[in-house]
């Protein structure tokens, strides 16, 4: 599974509206890692981010995990509102 779809699939399945969340990956150059960047609805960001983060950082943690199963690089993940 590739890590936007991973990423994608977590973040639904914590939103109410899941037609509301923009999932897009920015490639970087060979000194920059690649970027996943997730935008949810305001109302819906509370659920994405978590009590202190922690559901932010576990997210963030599987597609470490994910991204080192596949033999890619470190991949950043950024949380946003729309």
């Amino acid at each position: 599974m590739k890590e936007q779809e991973l990423v994608e699939k977590i973040v639904k399945s914590l939103v109410k509206d899941q037609d509301a969340i923009s999932v897009k990956t920015f490639e970087g150059n060979e000194e920059e890692a690649p970027t996943i960047e997730v935008l949810v609805k305001e109302e819906d960001m509370g659920r994405v981010i978590g009590k202190g983060g922690k559901t932010a950082h576990a997210i963030r943690t599987l597609v470490q995990a994910c991204s080192a199963i596949n033999n890619h690089k470190y991949v950043k993940v950024n949380f946003d509102k729309f």
